[in-house]
């Protein structure tokens, strides 16, 4: 981060680098983050590039990584209803109750001088939440070796980037360590498929609504490694992105009593101590404003990748067939002409005033374009709800003896050992 921070404060805009011998042309200005990912984006592909390439272990052909025209478009028209807002409103219910579930795990150490590992409570919440929305399922000890074997996962594929030697195809350490997460991740999820499929039960939850979906063309379903791949890599993102999504926000909120106060008062004003529904969330807009401003600092989907299939023109600069396209929102969302002491926590970034007078792509925490994160409304909703929940009950402090969370630059941006922060009861 510091390398492509102090990078694109010297050489502009757009640039050229190495990774050990792999030239990449970095595009940090939001003109140009629109141009790769909206206005040319059927020129950007995912195929044959090095952080899709490595991730295709465990993400196999899913939304994420799939290379991008027809193949792409196709999935996602088959997805994508299964997203939107209504739908999302209708597994809010599991958000809530998990939330709730949260407040009761930390009871145990309110007041008591003890810091929980929010990151650790946050990840098993996620978790439960993400498997009770696809499968109707609560979990217990899979789950907590699912977690675990992501985590392995997110190590070796955050150590593969900035060191592809010795790629995975060689033995070592690695690899191992890659097959063993992998194996028990796909496992996981595979069981609850298989238990779905052989009693052909297709009930209203988001497995079922996949399972029943049908391809525009020719009126098939999914096939069912085609299933396998898109349930692991949902329940991937809604985990990590609403792990280290808690944990960044809640520390921040502690670690700034403003804006803190701010936020328990129009929790107290607009709920009245009542538990909060899907329909409050458009009336908790500082709410709102602490995610978007959480996610601008701390976007867990933090990097992504492109290659250019036909020659084409960004900003003034030439750029050939098969140049590799890096954009990093960590950079792009510090950039001094867009963000006034980019550094400092300030959810008044997101009022809507704020918002208009900046471009657009200067914030995509959740990507753009026909390449967006199909599950945002989902992972917003989650993010705003479990806040406002815990903040009915608790007020969040940073143990004094403690020094600063950092990131942890892996595939995603992690808070390195966990946020940990004493509750107290309010």
């Amino acid at each position: 981060m510091t390398f492509l921070t102090k990078s694109a404060a010297r050489y502009g805009d757009i640039f050229k680098f190495h990774i050990l011998g792999f030239p990449m042309v970095m595009v940090n200005h939001p003109d140009h983050v629109e141009h790769v990912l909206v206005r040319r984006a059927e020129n950007y592909t995912k195929q044959g590039v090095v952080i899709f390439d490595l991730a295709e272990t465990v993400l196999g052909n899913g939304l994420i990584r799939t290379p991008g025209g027809p193949d792409h478009a196709r999935q996602r028209k088959l997805m994508q209803p299964t997203f939107r807002p209504n739908v999302v409103g209708f597994f809010t219910q599991n958000m809530i109750q998990e939330a709730i579930h949260l407040t009761e795990m930390w009871r145990p150490s309110a007041g008591k001088g003890t810091p929980v590992n929010v990151t650790d409570d946050a990840g098993q919440i996620a978790l439960r939440i993400v498997t009770r929305s696809l499968f109707s399922a609560d979990v217990s000890e899979t789950a907590r070796d699912f977690e675990l074997a992501f985590a392995d996962a997110n190590e070796v594929l955050g150590s593969l980037f900035r060191n592809p030697f010795p790629p995975l195809s060689f033995p070592s350490r690695r690899r191992t360590m890659m097959r063993s997460a992998t194996k028990r991740m796909k496992t996981f999820v595979e069981n609850f498929v298989d238990r779905r499929i052989a009693t052909n039960d297709v009930r209203d939850d988001l497995l079922g609504m996949l399972m029943r979906a049908t391809y525009e063309d020719d009126g098939g379903h999914m096939p069912i490694k085609q299933l396998y791949d898109e349930v692991l890599n949902l329940v991937i993102a809604a985990f990590e992105t609403t792990t280290s999504g808690i944990s960044w926000a809640l520390y921040l909120i502690a670690k700034h009593a403003e804006v803190g106060r701010r936020f328990v008062n129009e929790i107290d004003t607009q709920l009245q101590g009542r538990i909060p529904t899907y329909q409050d969330l458009n009336n908790l807009t500082y709410t709102r404003q602490i995610v978007d401003e959480t996610l601008r600092l701390y976007s867990p989907a933090y990097q992504t990748m492109r290659a250019a299939i036909e020659d084409d023109d960004i900003g003034g600069y030439h750029v050939p067939a098969g140049t590799n396209i890096y954009l990093n929102s960590y950079v792009t969302h510090r950039h001094p002409n867009f963000w006034q002491d980019p550094e400092k926590f300030d959810p008044e970034r997101f009022t809507p005033e704020a918002i208009a007078e900046r471009p657009k792509h200067a914030y995509f925490p959740f990507g753009s374009g026909p390449r967006i994160c199909i599950g945002k409304y989902f992972a917003l909703a989650e993010l705003q709800l479990i806040l406002a929940i815990v903040a009915q009950r608790y007020r969040l402090e940073i143990p004094p003896d403690q020094g600063p969370t950092v990131a942890d630059q892996l595939i995603t941006l992690h808070p390195r050992g966990g946020v940990r922060l004493l509750v107290h009861e309010r």
